[in-house]
C-alpha cells in the first residue's frame, strides 16, 4: 500500500506554480492513476522525483523552445529527466554527442554544456521534453503504451496555447506526431530525423536547427539561446 511519504505519488511537487495551473487536474485522472499504478510495479528511470523535471525550470508562458525526444535512457543512472541530457559524472551517450556536433556545425561553437547535462538549456527556457517520460531499465520504449504519451500531448497543448514565437524542434518520428498538436502561424516547426547514430546521418547532421531556432527567436524579439 503507497504511503504518504512515496516518491512516486509525489512526482509533482516540485513541478512550477504556472504549470500547475494548467495540469493539476492531469494527476487525478484514471490514465494518470494507471501510469502510477504500473510506476509501482517496475524498476524504471528516471528515479520519480526527475519524472517531471522540465517541469522545474521555466514556467510554461516563458518557454522559448522545445526540443522533443521519444523517452528516457535506460542504462543505469543516465536519465535525469531532460530529453538527451545526462549528468555531468555520465559518459554523454551517442545521441547526445551527435547533438553536441550539430550545434558546432550549425553556429561554429562548442555547446555551453560541456559534459553531459543540458541544465544550461533549460535555465534559458529549453524546454527538453520525451514524449514518453519514463522506462523500465535496459528496455528502451518499455513505457510507450502506460499513458505518457496522452500526458505529454496536453503539455504541447498549453505551451501552444498559452505562448507565443515558440521554436519546436522534433526529432524522430514519435516526435513529429506532435505536429499536429501546434499552431504552425503562431509557433516555429522544425522537423528532422532523430540524433541517434542510426539515423543522424539522414538528415539530423545539417539540419540547422541550432541556427534557425535563435534566428526566428531573434526576429520575435527574443534572447537567442547560448546553445
Amino acid at each position: 500500500m503507497c504511503t504518504s511519504t512515496c516518491a512516486i505519488c509525489k512526482l509533482h511537487e516540485e513541478v512550477l506554480p504556472g504549470w500547475m495551473t494548467h495540469i493539476n487536474q492531469e494527476f487525478s485522472k484514471e490514465y494518470f492513476k494507471r501510469i502510477l499504478d504500473h510506476l509501482h510495479t517496475v524498476q524504471f528511470y528516471p528515479k520519480p522525483e526527475h519524472i517531471l523535471r522540465c517541469l522545474t525550470y521555466t514556467e510554461c508562458t516563458d518557454i522559448k523552445v522545445v526540443i522533443l525526444g521519444q523517452d528516457p535512457y535506460h542504462g543505469h543512472n543516465q536519465a535525469e529527466g531532460l530529453s538527451f541530457s545526462v549528468g555531468d559524472g555520465v559518459r554523454v551517450p551517442p545521441s547526445l554527442a551527435n547533438i553536441k556536433k550539430e550545434i558546432f556545425n550549425s553556429i561554429g561553437v562548442n555547446s555551453v554544456c560541456s559534459k553531459g547535462s543540458l541544465i544550461k538549456w533549460a535555465e534559458q527556457g529549453v524546454l527538453l521534453l520525451n514524449t514518453i517520460l519514463t522506462v523500465t531499465r535496459n528496455k528502451p520504449r518499455s513505457h510507450s503504451s502506460i499513458g505518457w504519451v496522452r500526458f505529454t500531448d496536453e503539455i504541447i497543448r498549453i505551451i501552444n496555447d498559452t505562448s507565443e514565437g515558440v521554436v519546436f524542434m522534433l526529432w524522430g518520428k514519435d516526435a513529429q506526431k506532435k505536429k499536429l498538436l501546434i499552431d504552425g502561424g503562431r509557433h516555429f516547426i522544425l522537423c528532422a530525423p532523430h540524433p541517434s547514430p542510426f539515423s543522424a546521418r539522414t538528415g539530423f547532421f545539417g539540419c540547422d536547427h541550432f541556427k534557425k531556432s535563435n534566428d526566428y527567436l531573434v526576429s520575435c524579439g527574443k534572447d537567442p539561446i547560448k546553445w
